[in-house]
Formats: structure tokens, C-alpha cells, sequence
């Protein structure tokens, strides 16, 4: 078993969940699956200890590393937007605290999840074991990279912002499949939907946002 505290699972956290889930609905998210899945996940095991009573808000936190795990209403967006066609497989570059890959994870069959940070992997692991989510391969390499031996992917979700999406993530979007990014610099970034028609990416801008850097490269 693993040292994260799950009583909250069974106890508590249900009902602030829901109400986690009512301002969403509140904020446009519609799709029913999505709006289980982030009521099922339970974000305080995601969140360092000292800030466990902030889980819930609907805000981004700080997880060490100069990362954060995203508010819940981009978590639901991004995700709502990812699913619409029913994936199968789905390639997450930026595992991070592993939230969104657990929400992921009860959506679609199987989640592979790079992630460039070693330090963010083994707690992202234990967290992803301790809610029994079998259905997740995580991989410590450069997201630029993708997983390209796994491919092609249903749909593929960037966590991180980039000036543009890395060409081979593109690659590795089967056709018809669908990504989502949020694209730009510090100044400026849009959360994007892109989609495969053969040779052609259509693209739709979702939201404006503030992500941190997309950067290469691993680190240990």
C-alpha cells in the first residue's frame, strides 16, 4: 500500500467533490462522463499535504519542480474536448501529480503518460496504484518525443505550452484522432483543438490560458 491518504475517498471528500462538480456544470462543462470522472478522482492525493484543504478550489497548485496540477475547470475542458469521439487510446505528454491522467484514466482504455521530470513520476506511480488504475503506462523521457512505439494514438492531450505543437505528436495522432494544447509564450496562449483529416490538421481555438513552458529535453 502506498503512504498517500485515502480515508477522504470513502468519507468526506465525496460531497465536496460534488460541489466541485456543480461549479463546473456551472462554468459550461456538460459532458456527463467527464463531470463523473472528476468526481470520482480524488484531487487532495494529488496535492501536497499543507495544501490538501485548497484541492478542491477551482485553481491551479503548485507540485514542486516549477510544475502545477491545472485547475479542475481546465482539466474538464480539455478533456471534454479530447473524448468527444469516444478514444481508445490517448498519449498525455506531462504526467505531472498525475490528476489529469487519472481522470483520463476513467474515461478512455489506456492512458500512456510521458513525463521529462524523474521526481514527478514515482509519486504520480504510487498515487495512480493507490486508486487501482491499471489502465496507465507512464514513461520518463522528452515529451517532444511522444511514444512513438505506442502509436498512433486516438487522441493525444499537451499539459505544457509550446509555441507550437511538436511535429512529431502530430505524427503520432491517428487520422481523425483529435489533440489539445494550449499553444504559445508567456505572454500569450490559446488552448487549441486540432484534429487529423489524412494529410490535413484542422484547428479550433478552445480558450485563452496560461500554461507553464514546454521544455526538452529530461530531467532527473
Amino acid at each position: 500500500m502506498t503512504r498517500f491518504d485515502l480515508e477522504g475517498i470513502g468519507m468526506t471528500s465525496p460531497r465536496t467533490r460534488r460541489r466541485l462538480v456543480e461549479r463546473l456544470k456551472s462554468r459550461g462543462i456538460r459532458h456527463p462522463d467527464v463531470l463523473a470522472a472528476v468526481g470520482a478522482v480524488p484531487r487532495h492525493i494529488f496535492v501536497d499535504e499543507a495544501l490538501a484543504h485548497r484541492s478542491y478550489e477551482d485553481s491551479a497548485l503548485p507540485i514542486g519542480f516549477g510544475q502545477t496540477i491545472s485547475q479542475p475547470y481546465i482539466v474538464a475542458m480539455m478533456t471534454e474536448a479530447l473524448i468527444a469521439d469516444g478514444p481508445d487510446r490517448v498519449l498525455e505528454i506531462g504526467t505531472g501529480s498525475g490528476y489529469q491522467t487519472a481522470v483520463l484514466a476513467h474515461l478512455v482504455r489506456r492512458v500512456y503518460s510521458v513525463e521529462r521530470i524523474g521526481g514527478l513520476i514515482e509519486r504520480a506511480a504510487e498515487r495512480l496504484e493507490a486508486l487501482a488504475l491499471t489502465g496507465v503506462r507512464i514513461k520518463h523521457d522528452d515529451g517532444a518525443h511522444g511514444w512513438s512505439e505506442q502509436g498512433p494514438f486516438d487522441a493525444i492531450m499537451i499539459t505544457a505550452a509550446a509555441p507550437e505543437v511538436p511535429a512529431a505528436l502530430l505524427d503520432q495522432l491517428a487520422d481523425g484522432g483529435r489533440l489539445v494544447a494550449p499553444v504559445g509564450g508567456e505572454g500569450q496562449q490559446a488552448l487549441l483543438l486540432l484534429q487529423r483529416d489524412g494529410e490535413r490538421i484542422l484547428s479550433r481555438h478552445l480558450e485563452a490560458v496560461r500554461f507553464v513552458p514546454f521544455l526538452n529535453g529530461i530531467q532527473n
